[in-house]
């Protein structure tokens, strides 16, 4: 079976830093591009990274370029998601998906994905 197991959220202050992981499971995962999503409270789930498969590209939205570095450890099956001065805005349950390609469209980070973590829960505080 795919599994995506997301871990590492909490309570921050604003200027702060945490560090989120996905462990997946049941893939190739050279064959798959990975996204990092977030949802918060009353709002749509938002694109936050893509990289593409094979450790191709990484897109970041705009509201965290430059503040949030995606990654991976292909050895250990595990993405990583560095993010640095954290805003209270970036509150949200933060999801780590898994398809095939990057789903873009329009600049947008589209949540078209197969296979989905169940989230793990940034807070921020001002």
């Amino acid at each position: 079976d795919v599994q995506l197991q997301a871990s590492g959220g909490g309570l921050v202050q604003a200027g702060g830093s945490l560090r989120l992981s996905c462990t997946v499971s049941g893939f190739t995962f050279d064959d798959y591009a990975f996204g990092w999503f977030r949802q918060a409270p009353g709002k749509e789930r938002e694109g936050v990274s893509c990289t593409g498969s094979g450790g191709g590209r990484t897109v970041y939205a705009d509201s965290v370029k430059g503040r949030f570095t995606a990654s991976s450890d292909n050895a250990k099956n595990t993405l990583y998601l560095q993010m640095d001065s954290l805003k209270p805005e970036d509150t949200a349950v933060y999801y780590c998906a898994a398809d095939r390609i990057c789903m873009v469209v329009g600049g947008t980070l589209r949540p078209e994905y197969d296979y989905w973590g169940q989230g793990t829960l940034v807070t921020v505080s001002s």
